[in-house]
């Protein structure tokens, strides 16, 4: 039984570092349905469930002192990424297919709370937060609205079963739609000429190859970003739903994307960097949580489907209403539920040349998906209230 810090985070990164590279190099078939992060989420839940660890004050510190100061360092690099004046080369047609697929992913949660809440655990409102900056960004704007919310470790699980189970499903059908594309898109009346000039738009300048003297330079800045994060937020005004983890979360939001318009934005260095920091994060909250506590497991995975069947149904909608095709109505649906990992999958289903559109939209998630996460927190705090 471990009861120092360092085994144990060694335990948490060689897991974490395994997966991934068994992930890129054995190409395993499971990993087509679960991601690594979501093995990675329940490998170390199932070792803590067997006690392999022991809540010591040591490693109590190393869990409270790493994910607080790793955090706001992650979101800051998973930011830096994204250059908004290159999303903006989208045009207006596929930014607004985007907006109206985030719009409907917020009403389904808010509609299936309100339908629903009653039946779930105190407090349950809080796990669908952070599902919800998932499901409008990626599994950092998650982690950002868990620690902004306070939602207990132990509740992820929750967040987790639904990202993954009914994330891998939506996925699917939608890949199946593919085939069908043109019959809808005459149902719609879509013009689907629009897609074929809109590459040709995109900056398809390359990233600076990764170097240590960059790696080393981003690991310092994103550091010092979470100090100057958190001495900040000291400083301001909180509120019950506004505490000061959320200012912490909003001041690394808001300096990642403003120099995401910078030369820096073009340093590959960044993604394996915030990637690291996301593992080693999403480790760590597993490391609390436990299997005994999944109790509703059954209802959260049917409320998922429920929110995914009012988003598709309200888009279905919109696209005979704005003549959207369908193309674009899918990958901006999963630019919002399954961000980087899937958009550019479905957009090069249709075609290879398409798939900087399913990356670009993906990246607007990342700048979107905390802040709309944390509003729709707010609507499901008022509803369960």
């Amino acid at each position: 039984m471990i009861e120092t810090a360092f085994p144990y985070l060694a335990i948490l990164l060689f897991i974490a570092s395994l997966l991934v590279y068994l992930e890129d190099k054995s190409r395993a078939k499971i990993f087509e349905y679960l991601p690594a992060i979501v093995i990675l989420y329940f490998t170390v839940m199932t070792l803590s469930s067997l006690g392999l660890w022991t809540k010591t004050e040591e490693i109590n510190g190393v869990y409270r002192s790493f994910k607080s100061n790793l955090l706001p360092a992650m979101i800051f690099l998973m930011l830096l990424q994204a250059d908004i004046r290159n999303i903006l080369k989208l045009g207006k047609k596929i930014l607004l297919t985007f907006f109206l697929a985030s719009f409907s992913i917020s009403l389904g949660f808010i509609i299936m709370f309100a339908l629903l809440h009653n039946f779930f655990e105190e407090g349950a409102w809080r796990a669908f937060g952070a599902l919800s900056g998932s499901w409008m960004g990626g599994t950092g704007n998650m982690m950002a609205i868990q620690s902004a919310l306070e939602l207990p470790d132990s509740k992820m699980g929750y967040v987790l079963l639904i990202d993954s189970i009914d994330y891998a499903i939506w996925v699917m059908i939608l890949l199946a739609l593919v085939p069908f594309a043109s019959r809808f898109n005459r149902w719609s009346e879509a013009d689907g000429s629009v897609l074929d000039t809109l590459t040709q738009k995109l900056d398809t300048k390359e990233k600076e190859v990764i170097d240590f003297p960059s790696l080393f330079m981003l690991l310092g800045l994103a550091l010092m970003v979470s100090i100057l994060a958190q001495e900040i937020a000291n400083y301001l005004p909180t509120t019950t739903f506004l505490t000061k983890t959320t200012w912490v979360v909003l001041f690394a939001t808001i300096t990642g994307i403003g120099l995401g318009m910078t030369p820096l934005s073009r340093q590959s260095s960044a993604s394996p960097l915030a990637n690291i920091m996301l593992y080693l994060i999403v480790a760590l909250i597993a490391s609390r949580a436990n299997f005994s506590e999944l109790t509703q497991a059954p209802l959260y995975i049917m409320a998922g489907f429920i929110i995914i069947l009012i988003h598709g149904s309200i888009m279905v909608l919109f696209a005979k209403l704005f003549k959207l095709d369908l193309f674009t109505l899918g990958v901006a649906s999963l630019a919002n539920i399954g961000g980087i990992a899937s958009a550019p999958i479905l957009a090069g289903a249709y075609h290879k040349a398409l798939i900087p559109i399913g990356v670009l939209m993906a990246m607007m998630g990342y700048i979107i998906g905390t802040f709309a996460g944390l509003a729709v927190s707010k609507e499901l705090m008022v509803i369960a209230s």
